[in-house]
């Protein structure tokens, strides 16, 4: 199955299962999760990077675990919406993944995703920043996670 636009990706699951939504970093994937009708994204595990294949196994064994079909990848966008290193990073993992198995896998552009999580953790939480780094990226996953959602049912897509 090719990379889907993220409008194409309901045709391609049932009408309720969970999607996984991924913020990938240099030394960590943040990963959240949905609800079954794919309302809300939740914080759900920090995968910490060794070699592409245990990664995808553990990505894949935490989509068994929580029955998710499909998975929403940030894509870091530069700020003039032209693409980088960081987006082909992204999609080469994509491809990988890919490789490994067929499932349905769309973009999210994820533009700004960790610095407004940051400042929420900062700013309304009063998180320390030693705490911080221990959650903001799954938590920016659930960022992520949580636009594409929001987009699908046809809702302004969460501030960025």
């Amino acid at each position: 199955m090719p990379v889907l636009d993220l409008l194409d990706l309901p045709a391609a699951l049932p009408p309720i299962a969970p999607v996984l939504g991924l913020d990938l970093g240099e030394k960590t994937i943040g990963v959240a999760v949905s609800d079954g009708m794919r309302m809300v994204a939740s914080p759900l595990a920090l995968i910490r990077k060794t070699k592409f294949t245990q990664d995808a196994e553990e990505l894949f064994a935490l989509m068994a675990d929580r029955g998710a079909l499909a998975l929403v990848i940030g894509l870091p966008v530069n700020m003039d919406g032209t693409e980088g290193p960081r987006c082909q990073s992204s999609r080469a993992f994509a491809r990988n993944l890919l490789r490994l198995r067929d499932l349905p896998i769309a973009f999210w552009d994820e533009r700004m995703s960790s610095v407004a999580v940051n400042r929420m953790l900062v700013d309304e939480i009063d998180m320390t920043r030693a705490r911080r780094g221990e959650v903001v990226d799954k938590t920016a996953a659930a960022w992520i996670l949580q636009g594409a959602l929001e987009r699908l049912r046809n809702l302004p897509a969460a501030e960025a």
